[in-house]
C-alpha cells in the first residue's frame, strides 16, 4: 500500500471507490492482515500423529504460507475485528482482499523476469491462492477479468463469497499440512503457485515500467553500540549508517551462520 501515492494504486485499481477504499483502509488492514498471518496463522494447527513434518518436501514453504495467509485472509472479515476494535468495519477488510488478489493474479509479476516462472514461497504461495479462488469463483462470477482501455484487471464482485472460499481453501490446505499429503501439495502448488501468463506478464510489465518504480524496497538498519563503564552498559550508541551495500556484507559477515 506504500505506493499508492506513487501512481501504482491508479495504474492498477479498476475503480475510484476501489482505490479509495485502499488509502482510507488499506495501511491499517494491511498491519493487522500481517499480525494474524505471522502471529495465529504459522502458529495454528497441528500435524496428525506420526506425520514426519517434512512430508511435504520442496513444497513446504508455499504451503505453510498458503496457510498462514488464508488464516489471516478468513478472519480479517469476521464481525469479530469490528468489535474488538481492530477494525472500523468491513470495508476496511475489503481493501486487504482487492490488494491481495491484485498482487496474486497481478501485480507481484513485477518481480519476476520475462520467461521466468515463480520460485520465490511467498510469492508462489499469493500465485497459488489467487489463482485457485479466481477459479473456483468462475461458476458465480466472484472475481472477474475486466479489461478496460486496453488494460486488465481483476474485481472482486462479491467479498463475502470470496471470504467462503478463502476459507475453504483454508480447510483443504490444513489438511494437507496436518495429513503430510505430499502429492496433493505438489499439484496445488504446480497448477496454481507456479506458471505465469506471459502476455499478462508482459503487460504488467510495461504499465509497471512507465511508473519509475523498484520492484523491491530495502532498510538500512541503526546500529547498536554499547556504551560500557566499570564493567556495566550505562548507554546505547546508536548510528544510521548510509550504505545500504555495506550493511547486507556485515549482515554476511557477522550472521552467516544464522
Amino acid at each position: 500500500q506504500a505506493s499508492l501515492g506513487s501512481g501504482f494504486g491508479k495504474e492498477f485499481s479498476y475503480s475510484e471507490e476501489i482505490l479509495e477504499r485502499a488509502r482510507k483502509y488499506g495501511s491499517q488492514a494491511g498491519n493487522l492482515h500481517t499480525d494474524l498471518h505471522e502471529v495465529l496463522g504459522h502458529a495454528s494447527g497441528q500435524l496428525l500423529p506420526g506425520v514426519n513434518p517434512e512430508a511435504l518436501k520442496n513444497y513446504h514453504s508455499p504451503i505453510e504460507e498458503a496457510r498462514a495467509d488464508l488464516f489471516a485472509l478468513y478472519y480479517l472479515m469476521d464481525d469479530k475485528m469490528v468489535e474488538l476494535g481492530l477494525l472500523p468495519n468491513l470495508d476496511a477488510a475489503k481493501s486487504d482482499y482487492d490488494g491481495g488478489i491484485r498482487n496474486g493474479l497481478m501485480t507481484q509479476l513485477t518481480r519476476i523476469q520475462p520467461g521466468k516462472t515463480i520460485e520465490q514461497a511467498h510469492m508462489r504461495s499469493r500465485s497459488l491462492v489467487s489463482h485457485w479462488l479466481y477459479e473456483k469463483g468462475k461458476p458465480e462470477n466472484v472475481i472477474s477479468k475486466e479489461i478496460k482501455d486496453g488494460k486488465t484487471y481483476f474485481v472482486i464482485n462479491d467479498h463475502q463469497k470470496l471470504r467462503q472460499l478463502y476459507g475453504k481453501l483454508l480447510v483443504e490446505v490444513q489438511r494437507i499440512t496436518s495429513e503430510g499429503d505430499y502429492e496433493a501439495a505438489r499439484n496445488l502448488v504446480e497448477t496454481y503457485g507456479v506458471q505465469v501468463d506471459q502476455e499478462l506478464h508482459k503487460e504488467v510489465l510495461e504499465r509497471y515500467s512507465k511508473l519509475k518504480l523498484a520492484p523491491y524496497g530495502g532498510f538500512i538498519n541503526p546500529i547498536y553500540t554499547p556504551v560500557i563503564k566499570d564493567g556495566k552498559i550505562v548507554d546505547i550508541k546508536i548510528e544510521y549508517p548510509d550504505d545500504y551495500v555495506k550493511q547486507m556484507l556485515r549482515y554476511g559477515k557477522d550472521y552467516s551462520f544464522l
